[in-house]
C-alpha cells in the first residue's frame, strides 16, 4: 500500500525535529561536560592527579559512603 503525501510530509518533519533536538541535546551536554572538566580540575584535583583519575576517585569514594550506609 503506498504512503500518502502526507505520511510522507509527516516523517520528513518528524525527522527534521529529531535530527534538531539530538543537535541540541549533544550541545547541551557538551558544554556541560567542560564545565564539569573545568570545575573537577580547579577545585577537585589533588597534586598532580588528571581530572578523569579525580572523578574515578570521587566515584570510588561515593560508593564506599553508599555501602556503608546501607549496611545494617
Amino acid at each position: 500500500m503506498a504512503k500518502s503525501k502526507l505520511v510522507k510530509a509527516n516523517e520528513k518533519i518528524a525527522d527534521a525535529v529529531v535530527g534538531g533536538y539530538k543537535k541540541i541535546e549533544n550541545g547541551v551536554v557538551g558544554a556541560y561536560k567542560k564545565v564539569e572538566d573545568g570545575f573537577v580540575d580547579k577545585f577537585l584535583t589533588h597534586e598532580g592527579e588528571s581530572v578523569e583519575d579525580a572523578k574515578k576517585r570521587l566515584n570510588d569514594e561515593k560508593l564506599q559512603r553508599e555501602t556503608q550506609v546501607n549496611k545494617p
